[in-house]
Parts: structure tokens; sequence; C-alpha cells
């Protein structure tokens, strides 16, 4: 397999294929001077930052050795430096003798060429394209796939024969987004009792965390457990959540027997699964009209009228007219346009000076009112400000690529939010101007800052800026202002994330940490759709990962001609539902996600036609639906 790409992204990518799957893989990277890494400067500041915190714990504990290994990922098979991928770069990586071939740098226009020229010079390849522009994203996928289909028809009219038909079904292309896979979990962290989300193609999974039973309380285990989290969650020298942590580390897809020995343990449960909904509109929202005068001109507008209505009666009593010849003539003696009183009545001349001084009092407050529907008109385009009230939100930090999508999936959920970013060009602005969310301009750094973004009554802090510095600044400013207050981070580097939140779980063992690496929550979709396989989504448990994938029974011992009971093994895949409506190779679609039966007896036969929606770790899908036996994943 061939990976190129120009971030930790593809590092990421190839070490999963190496050491998960067993796959023999050429990473392609931009020359060492032209590769994309975090500002030397801003990563020292960065481990400066962290340090005075871990020696203060240190400090604290009596601990003296603290320190995070730091261990290099596992090196590809082999690593190709190139400035562009052409021709011959694709040749020398051997992308014409490849099975699946990931284009993940991070610019949309550089894997869109390099993918049709890789569809030329091998049209049986399975394409992976790291995409932000979602629209573009479909339209070339059909694209690249048409292009497939086509030139495997030629293949076979020239006698190609069936089982170049078969690798053709393979050559695939998929689209994905390390911003749109990453944005459900960040969001999702961030919110207490919110539960974590996996959605694709109007599909929704839904997973919540639940904390230990008490005495004599039984838990709910929802449509089933998923995990259980890690014994010394609330410990802060406890396990921190990884692969690595043990025995009192998380366990994914435990069966009955496990949930029922593991007292004190929290859980993580499949509670609801419906469809979602049409995205959010890209229309400009209206303005509603109460918001276009204030509160103090409509009640002088109030009063106004009330001073009519008062005349016009007034009127009717003292001239005998009609209510309706009343009110008229109350309205002309108002805009002045009435013939003098001469001659009439006394109370009619006084009503008529009257009504003259209730329009010059009208006059000053109608232009009040277009000055003022004026301003919001032009403050209606321009980002509005935190309200004075505003509490129990959440303070988005950076609205990047990922931010855009983190601050979408919030609103999707009716999470108040405010976001704080500093370049006033950034892309998700548009975003933030059209939900009218309230932004912040200013960098996090300066004083004040946070202040703005209400940050001491503020439910969670999410720091998603590219800038570890920043984002770790942030986080710890935050605490000093409000020490219990929940915290996400996004750190460039996994192993300095893990060192994070080690040690802000030490020094703040009252309150919610969590750092997040972007890398590696996209990362197993992204393995996965090299795979072949259809990647639904992944759900973080700690730092662990479940993935959601769409699977054809036919073809798999492990689960054809097998009851769903014998097919699960704990640990590894948990089949959860069942597509009653497949298609021949299509995936699950929002239309098709009413034909998923979710509640499926154990005793039920899996067929050779059957597809299901199952539940894996990384390593069971590899066993399960790898190419490679499973002794090779560990070489």
């Amino acid at each position: 397999m061939v990976v190129a790409g120009d971030d930790a992204l593809a590092h990421r990518l190839a070490a999963e294929l190496r050491g998960v799957y067993g796959e023999q893989v050429t990473l392609v990277v931009p020359p060492a001077q032209r590769r994309v890494r975090p500002p030397v400067v801003g990563r020292a500041r960065a481990t400066a930052l962290f340090d005075r915190v871990s020696a203060a714990v240190n400090r604290a504990s009596g601990n003296g050795d603290s320190g995070v290994a730091r261990t290099e990922p596992p090196r590809s098979d082999r690593v190709l430096e190139a400035a562009d991928l052409t021709e011959a770069v694709f040749a020398d990586a051997g992308v014409e003798r490849a099975a699946a071939l990931a284009l993940m740098y991070d610019d949309d226009e550089t894997n869109i060429r390099a993918a049709l020229t890789a569809r030329r010079l091998n049209p049986r390849i399975r394409l992976v394209l790291r995409l932000y522009n979602r629209r573009l994203g479909q339209h070339i996928e059909a694209l690249l796939d048409q292009a497939s289909a086509l030139a495997a028809a030629g293949a076979g009219a020239a006698g190609a024969g069936g089982e170049g038909d078969g690798e053709a079904f393979d050559a695939s292309t998929t689209v994905l987004s390390d911003a749109d896979t990453a944005a459900p979990a960040l969001a999702a962290t961030a919110v207490a009792g919110t539960s974590k989300v996996v959605q694709t193609d109007g599909l929704m999974l839904r997973a919540v965390e639940r904390p230990p039973p008490g005495p004599g309380e039984v838990a709910d285990p929802g449509l089933c457990t998923l995990a259980l989290l890690s014994a010394t969650t609330n410990d802060p020298a406890g396990a921190d959540g990884s692969e690595s942590s043990g025995a009192h580390g998380p366990q994914l897809l435990p069966d009955e027997r496990a949930v029922a020995a593991a007292t004190g343990r929290g859980t993580v449960v499949l509670e609801n699964v419906s469809y979602s909904g049409p995205a959010l509109s890209a229309g400009r929202s209206i303005m509603p009209f109460g918001s276009l005068l204030s509160r103090r001109l409509r009640w002088s507008f109030a009063g106004l009228v009330g001073c009519v209505v008062g005349l016009a009666v007034a009127s009717m009593l003292v001239t005998g007219e009609h209510p309706l010849q009343a009110t008229y003539l109350t309205l002309l003696d108002l805009f002045a346009i009435n013939d003098p009183a001469i001659g009439k009545p006394l109370g009619r001349q006084i009503l008529q000076l009257f009504s003259g001084l209730v329009g010059l009092l009208l006059l000053p407050v109608l232009l009040a009112a277009v000055l003022e529907a004026l301003g919001t008109f032009r403050s209606g385009s321009a980002l509005r400000k935190p309200p004075r009230g505003l509490s129990g939100h959440v303070v988005l930090l950076g609205v990047g690529k990922i931010g855009t999508r983190v601050l979408a999936r919030l609103r999707e959920l009716q999470i108040p939010v405010v976001c704080v970013e500093a370049d006033p060009e950034a892309r998700g602005l548009a975003l933030a101007r059209r939900l009218r969310v309230p932004v912040v301009l200013g960098d996090v750094t300066q004083e004040g800052v946070l202040e703005a973004a209400k940050i001491h009554r503020a439910h969670a802090l999410l720091a998603l800026t590219s800038a570890d510095t920043m984002n770790l600044e942030a986080a710890l400013y935050a605490r000093t202002v409000r020490p219990d207050l929940r915290v996400v981070l996004r750190l460039y580097d996994d192993d300095f994330a893990t060192a994070v939140y080690r040690t802000l779980r030490a020094a703040y063992p009252d309150a919610l940490t969590r750092s997040r690496s972007v890398s590696h929550l996209a990362a197993p979709a992204f393995a996965g759709a090299m795979m072949g396989r259809q990647i639904l989504g992944a759900i973080p448990v700690e730092r662990r990962v479940l993935l959601f994938a769409a699977v054809d029974v036919g073809g798999h011992a492990q689960l054809e001609g097998r009851t769903v009971g014998e097919a699960f093994r704990a640990g590894a895949w948990r089949v959860l539902a069942l597509d009653t409506q497949r298609q021949a190779s299509g995936p699950v679609s929002a239309e098709r996600a009413s034909g998923l039966v979710w509640s499926l007896p154990s005793t039920y036969v899996l067929r050779a036609e059957d597809r299901v929606v199952l539940a894996a770790t990384r390593r069971g899908l590899a066993e399960l639906l790898g190419r490679r036996p499973r002794e090779r994943a560990g070489t």
C-alpha cells in the first residue's frame, strides 16, 4: 500500500496499516525542508509551560520520576521523498502494483490531481482521498469510480476474465475528511451527558458514558454495552486509558460475564440510533422583526398608539361621529394635514391641538426607529458579541478546518457556543455569522480575551487551534480562572497529548481533562477505507478507539453460517444491526436507515447475502477482515 502526505496524519496512517493490519507500506513525503512541522518556537513554549505544571505536580506528590517516555511510531517499510506527485514518483512508489493508495495532503487540489494521475496509471487501485470540501468530494468519488468501471469493462471485453472483474469491484474510491471524522468525538467530549456520536450518510449512532451503579442498583445496558471504562478513571495516578494501560484500562466490547463482574466501573452503552435529518441550511438566517427595534423604542410606539386610540374615542364622544370617521379625523390631525377647526366646538378644537402635539412626539420616534433598524441590519452581517447573561456554554478556541466542523456539530446538538479566533479571515467565521454564534476576535494569550468569552461561567473549553502552545496556554489559564472547568485539548503530537492529559489530570483531579490528537482519531477510519471497508465512524473510549463498519457477511468464515451470539468475540467485534434492504454494493444511506434492524436475537443465523453493521476494535477488524493472517499483524 502507498500513503502520500505532508503531515502527522500520513505518518499515523502508515503506522496503523503496518502495526495493526500487517500491511507493507510505502510512505511518500515531501523533502525535509518542505515538510510541514509545528513551529519550533511554539513547541518549545508549549513544552516549557507543560514542564512547569509537571514540576508543580511532582513537588506536590513527592514523585520525581513523572517523565513520559516518547517512543517513535513504527516506521514504514519504505519512505520516499518527493516534492510533487508525478508519474515518475508513482512509478517509483509502485502504484501500478499497489492494492491501495491514500492521498493525505492538506491541500484538496493536490490530492485531486494526484488521484486523477493514479487512476490513469492503475484503474484497479483502491483510492482513499482526504478532502475537506464535502460536495466536491462526492463528485470526485463518483468520477473516479466511473473511470475505474469503464477501465474494468474495457479489460473484460479484451478477455481479462472473471478475476479481473472481481478486482475491479474492489477498485473503489473513498473520500474522507479528518475534520468530519474527528469533530463528533471532540464535540461530544466537551459536553457532559451528551452522547458520543458517529454519523455518516444520515445514519446516527449514539453512545453514552454511564457512571457505575450504586449498591443494589443494576446498570441499564441500553441496546448493548460497548465498553467498560478504566477501573482507575478517578485516580490521577491511574491508567491513562490507552492500549498500554493493562488490565486497569478500558475494555472494549466485553461479554456479559465481564460486565457483571466489573463492579465500580463506568460503561459506554449504545443508547439510541436514529436518523439525524438534513444538514444545517446554507441559507442566510432571517432576522426576527422584534430584534429590529429596542425594547425602549417599542414601548414608545405602544404609548403613541394608546394616545391615538384615546384621542379617537374622545373625538367620537365629542363630535358624535362614527368610530371609523373619528379615527380618520384624528389621524389627519396627527399628521397636520387636516383643516383648522375654526368655528368648531371648543372640544373639537382642543382635541385637534392634542393630536398635533402627539404628532410632534411621533416624528423623533419614527426617526429613531429608522436609524435603529438600519443599524440592526448593518450589525446583522457582523459578528455577534457574547450576551451579558450567558452561562453554561462551550468556549470554542479556533474556527479553522477542525473548529468549523466542531462548531456545526455543537449547533446541531443545540449547545450554546462562544468562538474565540485571532484571525479575522478564519474559515469558520462565515459559519458563525450565519448561525449567529457569538465571536470574540483576539489572541487568547492576551489579557481579557477569555474573560470576554465568559470563561468563568462556561461549561467547557475546546482548544482546537493548530498551535500546541496556544491550546496548552489557554487550558492552563482557564484552569486558573475556574479549576473545575471541563477542558478538551487538540495537540499535534499524540505522545505529548498523553503526557499533558496525565499531568493535568493529576494537577486538577476534580475536573475533567481530555487531550485529543486529530490524527489519532482520524487514522482508524482512513486505515479501514484503505482495507476496502465501509467504516461508518469511530467512537473514542478514553484513549482507545472503537470502530463501526458495514460488512458483507459472505466470504467471512467468522460470520457466515453462525448465529449472532456465536459470531460475537469479546474484545474484538460484535454484530449490532442487520441491513434488511441492502443493495449489491451500496453503502448504508439515509434512505435505507429505516431498514436497519438493531434488536437482533442472538439465535439469528447470518447468511452470505446479509450485510451487517458491527462494532470492532482496530485489531479485531484487522483480524476479521484483513487480507493477511492474524500473526502478521504484530510483525
